[in-house]
């Protein structure tokens, strides 16, 4: 037995008090199918159109490695020009992807084609969204994010195939110390069992992203994605209401990130032994008592 992932809940259209009530503030996961219907972006995103606006900035690029023990987290691996990127993935499968790319800034006129959500979400929404691009077979690695945010995160232009699992379960998911991200080698899909026992009967949710899809991904999930096309995203980021929760996203960014870069930098090798044998010891005790941390 592996994980037990069950379909995330689907809803065309959702009123605010059954979002807050049944979603937001039990933080489950959700999909919202109809949510960009009177978006501008869910017709005018195409391709083309993105290549027009953006041009040829040349933009970072991230393959699907995460645990290189000598760089940061989410170093580059390569670059090149928007518009001849956009041209990669729509015709040829690739690992590579740009993330968390301000699209924004360099066409601010894609801000009009966004309707904001503040419906569901009221003043929480930040005003700044964000833009993830991906070839087919590219990966966004198993991570939850480090600020703690609430996420709507429309896909646009394909399929992408999305699992998440809660915060609680971080220990039995093999979270490195210092991170917000597991151990680099096992696979989400079919996770070797006998190597990393504490994976097996992690429950979890699962779903398929299509064109104008919209996800709700609470504070503190983890989640894994994989382009099933060439395709892209945007986050929109909103904190949650808890202080403690603000607290702990300081927190994070102040010593798990920087913190983590630099002792990979250092230490290297030695430093990436040493938090993958914290993490199965870590790992390990929570299956012995039965517990998901």
């Amino acid at each position: 037995m592996s994980f037990i992932l069950t379909p995330i809940d689907t809803v065309d259209f959702i009123s605010t008090s059954d979002f807050q009530n049944n979603y937001l503030k039990p933080r489950r996961p959700l999909i919202i199918k109809g949510l960009t219907s009177n978006w501008p972006a869910r017709e005018k995103w195409t391709p083309g159109y993105l290549k027009q606006v953006v041009g040829n900035k040349v933009v970072p690029l991230y393959d699907n490695a995460k645990a290189d023990p000598s760089k940061p987290i989410n170093s580059a691996a390569a670059e090149m020009p928007f518009d001849e990127y956009m041209d990669l993935i729509r015709s040829q499968p690739t690992e590579l992807r740009i993330f968390f790319f301000n699209i924004f800034k360099h066409a601010p006129q894609l801000l009009n084609d966004i309707v904001l959500p503040k419906d569901l979400m009221g003043g929480l929404l930040e005003s700044m969204p964000a833009m993830f691009f991906g070839g087919s077979n590219s990966v966004t690695f198993l991570h939850y994010d480090i600020d703690l945010p609430h996420i709507f995160h429309t896909h646009f232009g394909g399929r992408k195939h999305v699992i998440l699992f809660e915060n609680k379960w971080k220990r039995r998911l093999y979270c490195l110390p210092n991170a917000t991200y597991a151990l680099e080698d096992y696979d989400v899909l079919n996770p070797d069992i006998k190597k990393y026992p504490a994976l097996a009967g992690i429950p979890g949710t699962e779903a398929f992203l299509e064109h104008g899809d919209t996800l709700f991904m609470p504070t503190g999930y983890w989640h894994w994605m994989k382009y099933l096309d060439g395709s892209y995203s945007l986050s929109l980021r909103a904190w949650d209401a808890s202080v403690s929760r603000k607290a702990a996203s300081v927190y994070n960014l102040a010593v798990k990130g920087g913190l983590d870069s630099l002792l990979k930098m250092a230490l290297k090798d030695r430093y990436a032994r040493y938090r993958e044998n914290v993490a199965i010891r870590r790992a390990e005790k929570a299956l012995a008592q039965g517990k998901p941390y």
